[in-house]
């Protein structure tokens, strides 16, 4: 039997063990939470029924016509021109168009649309880097419009186009001035509207504009320096007017008289002498809009021909009525900036310098060459509004997958859709944490992506799917969904894209 003075010791050596702190080894080695955002599976699951539903109502002209009070009054107050945007699936439909019959239907009708627009605009870059220039092309397609115009001198030549875009606003063209949906494209030059009298017209939501009913249509020369800035030009024998040709990837083209007309925007004043094309025989992609407002870089897009350094655009939830804006005019300060960075062989696109992603808070291992511009203009990031899913190098891709797969094994996996590989069954879910995904730009800006601009149902039933791609091509994209919700901002003065979150 032991002493009973021993009884108090034991029991004091096993209190103060039981206090001791625990080994630093296990701390050191502890792995750190990860970033997370979380995603409301019940809100967008409900945006996407609602975008296919029969009650689903398209915008009204009426409604779509004027930019609301508040950018009204923030115009006229700072000299900004400004637009409503819409997603093209809110258009008032065409005639004999029909809706979609399922979300996945919509969904897999977008994708198709995106893999022509995504391999439009990486040929027409690789061209670019090559060297290939308008001269070095040949004609794509002998038109209808060409077969009538036997006066043409010379052959219409055809590069690689870019797609048909994704979102709208309502322009004025002429005087009086004719309101008509147009296309927003960044990666686009040359602003244009289907004309009377059509050789080949497809359906619009509105009238086809009519040159002869505008008092300030006038026709474009050949020997206008305007006509030389065209990449596909050709001249009619008898008058000397100037004629054009745009061809897209997707299939869609536009044809006809290169010429200058009056736009207006919103409630701004009108602007003369912008140089469009008035297209007689057009095909493609377009849905109801009339034609395309050209937000490129080059020296036809409407920005470079106001003068305009700075403008901006906030692109809506492609599954949601309502309405965003376009912006020209003084940008206010962005809470991220990249460098904007210029190709030596194309003005046209607009590349950012995009230096690495990050997942829940981790920055992924991938080598700078996956993003960089080489000295030809190989390569390099171009930021895209017409483009839907952000593209990336098959590795960086990789990188991304594997990390957001990592980060979501709680989560029920289902087979890929189209592009898609990464995919979930939440149809039993109301909201899931996911990994935080960012963008890292050189010089240090960050900008965090909300979980809904990466993770995307693609059918009604709750499937979920990681919205980036990986690509074979040269050059990277970041596409519109990534960018939804966030106001975009180039300024060419001092070379940077600006991104600020919930400024739509």
């Amino acid at each position: 039997m032991q002493p009973p003075i021993l009884l108090p010791l034991l029991l004091l050596l096993l209190l103060l063990a039981a206090a001791s702190p625990r080994p630093v080894l296990s701390r050191r080695h502890a792995s750190p939470p990860l970033a997370t955002e979380t995603l409301d599976v019940a809100a967008s699951l409900s945006r996407a029924r609602a975008a296919v539903s029969a009650e689903a109502v398209p915008l009204h002209q009426s409604a779509a016509a004027a930019v609301s009070t508040e950018v009204v009054g923030e115009e006229h107050e700072e000299g900004r021109l400004a637009l409503r945007l819409h997603s093209r699936d809110f258009l008032p439909e065409e005639q004999g168009r029909q809706r979609h019959a399922s979300y996945r239907s919509l969904v897999l009708a977008r994708l198709r649309r995106d893999s022509a627009r995504a391999a439009a605009v990486s040929a027409r870059a690789a061209m670019a880097a090559d060297g290939v220039s308008r001269f070095d092309l040949v004609p794509a397609n002998v038109t209808a419009f060409e077969a009538s115009a036997a006066e043409i001198q010379g052959p219409v030549v055809s590069g690689v186009g870019l797609g048909s875009g994704e979102y709208f606003s309502r322009v004025g063209v002429g005087s009086p001035a004719r309101q008509l949906y147009m296309v927003l494209d960044t990666g686009s030059d040359v602003t244009w509207v289907q004309c009377q009298p059509c050789a080949d017209c497809y359906q619009q939501s509105d009238p086809v504009f009519d040159p002869s009913l505008s008092t300030s249509y006038a026709s474009v020369a050949c020997d206008n320096p305007r006509c030389h800035d065209l990449d596909a030009a050709a001249c009619r024998n008898s008058t000397g007017a100037c004629l054009y040709e745009v061809a897209y990837g997707d299939g869609s083209y536009t044809v006809g008289d290169f010429a200058t007309e009056t736009l207006t925007l919103g409630d701004s004043a009108p602007v003369s002498s912008v140089a469009i094309g008035c297209g007689h025989d057009n095909e493609g992609l377009f849905v109801g809009a009339a034609g395309l407002l050209a937000l490129g870089g080059g020296p036809l897009s409407f920005p470079s021909q106001i003068s305009a350094t700075t403008f901006s655009y906030c692109l809506v939830d492609r599954d949601s009525p309502s309405s965003s804006t376009l912006q020209f005019g003084d940008a206010a300060d962005a809470e991220v900036t990249a460098p904007l960075i210029r190709s030596p062989r194309t003005s046209t696109f607009y590349y950012v310098g995009l230096s690495g992603l990050s997942v829940g808070g981790q920055i992924l291992s991938i080598p700078p060459s996956a993003f960089a511009m080489d000295s030809t203009g190989a390569g390099g990031v171009i930021v895209d509004s017409g483009t839907a899913v952000t593209r990336l190098q098959s590795s960086a891709y990789a990188a991304l997958r594997d990390a957001f797969v990592r980060g979501t094994q709680s989560l029920p996996r289902t087979s890929g859709v189209s592009l898609f590989d990464t995919c979930y069954d939440l149809s039993d879910r109301t909201s899931v944490e996911v990994p935080a995904v960012s963008l890292r730009f050189a010089g240090g800006g960050e900008l965090r992506l909300p979980a809904k601009n990466y993770l995307i149902p693609v059918d009604g039933a709750g499937t979920y799917c990681l919205a980036f791609a990986p690509t074979n091509a040269a050059v990277s994209i970041i596409g519109n969904v990534q960018q939804q919700g966030t106001r975009v901002s180039f300024d060419t003065a001092k070379s940077t894209v600006g991104f600020t979150t919930n400024k739509c």
